[in-house]
């Protein structure tokens, strides 16, 4: 471990970087933040300007070729995330990037290739929930043996509201990725196939908005996985998830505390049991409240990855894998019928 803090540079300060600024300069031990960029330069000045020894740089391939920056966490729209990645590999500089990887398959595995002519891996995918620790508790308990096999995952994610540029496409490449991942990381395994529907409607939605949707994915072993994706449900951030082994069940993010297990030998040894399974607690206005540990976890990991010279949590794959997904899933959406789910080889992206 070396033991100098490690020198970040932020590129995008909008709503998920700007979180990511003050958690980098509060919350991050063995980090300190030296430089934002964003596509608005007067945003990014400003964010600078509440921060001492935080310059603002303008264009944000010149944040990367900085010298003082060591390492790069990227918040910007997906759009730009393939010509920044790449620039960030090459200038081999460690990339925590927020999801999605980029926009489509072929530039993520652009992006694989260009990690891999490098030599060592270097980008970190941010799918936070794998650092949540109810997410991680749920995997470790599954992952334990002792509720059998994996049959069943349901997910259910639901936003309070989302912006009338929010379309059916960012619906299922912003919010449904996470569902994605989440199969992927609780089942240990691919998605093989995937179905997308929109029913009904909401009236608080946009103009041909389909809100909500539900995703049906089967996993490579013949697992089954739900997902409701509703972003306009005017109540709250709710995300949680119920896993169905054979000897038991788990559910994630139940607004009390400690997972809730409920297994054929009545331990329940992974968290207490809500009295009389009455719901609690309130239901958090956004991400940033739902999973505000999460993102100290995962931010934390990365630095202290980056300072020994490793890569931890999500990878390239991993970004890779989802964003694959998600396009199968937007070609399901458009046409109502199962889309199979296919891969590059991942040794050998070409």
């Amino acid at each position: 471990m070396r033991s100098e803090a490690l020198a970040v540079g932020v590129l995008g300060v909008g709503l998920m970087g700007d979180d990511h600024v003050e958690r980098l300069v509060r919350r991050t031990a063995g980090a300190r933040l030296v430089a934002v960029s964003d596509a608005d330069p007067a945003r990014a000045a400003a964010v600078a300007a509440r921060h001492p020894q935080v310059r603002g740089i303008a264009d944000p391939l010149d944040l990367v070729a900085d010298p003082e920056v060591e390492a790069v966490l990227i918040a910007s729209p997906g759009l730009v995330h393939e010509e920044q990645l790449l620039a960030c590999i090459a200038h081999r500089k460690p990339t925590l990037c927020e999801k999605p990887l980029t926009m489509d398959a072929e530039s993520a595995v652009r992006v694989m290739q260009a990690e891999r002519a490098g030599g060592r891996p270097l980008v970190q995918v941010g799918f936070m929930r794998r650092f949540d620790p109810e997410y991680a508790a749920a995997k470790q308990l599954l992952d334990s043996g002792r509720l059998g096999r994996t049959l069943l995952l349901h997910n259910t994610h639901r936003n309070q509201q989302v912006p009338d540029t929010f379309g059916s496409e960012m619906i299922v490449r912003d919010s449904l990725v996470h569902e994605v991942d989440v199969a992927r990381f609780l089942f240990g395994e691919e998605i093989a196939e995937v179905t997308v529907l929109g029913g009904l409607a909401t009236r608080a939605a946009g103009d041909g908005v389909r809100d909500p949707l539900v995703a049906l994915f089967r996993m490579a072993g013949g697992g089954l996985v739900t997902s409701e994706v509703f972003v306009n449900s005017q109540v709250g951030y709710e995300v949680r998830c119920e896993v169905v082994g054979e000897r038991g069940t788990v559910v994630v993010g139940r607004n009390s505390a400690g997972l809730w297990t409920t297994t054929f030998d009545s331990l329940g040894a992974a968290g207490e049991h809500p009295p009389g399974g009455r719901w609690g607690g309130s239901v958090p206005p956004d991400f940033r409240v739902r999973f505000a540990r999460a993102y100290d976890l995962e931010v934390q990991a990365w630095v202290d990855a980056c300072r020994r010279g490793e890569l931890v949590g999500p990878t390239s794959w991993d970004g890779y894998a989802a964003t694959a997904v998600s396009s199968a899933a937007l070609e399901s959406l458009r046409s109502g019928l199962p889309v199979s789910v296919r891969l590059v080889h991942r040794e050998s992206p070409s």
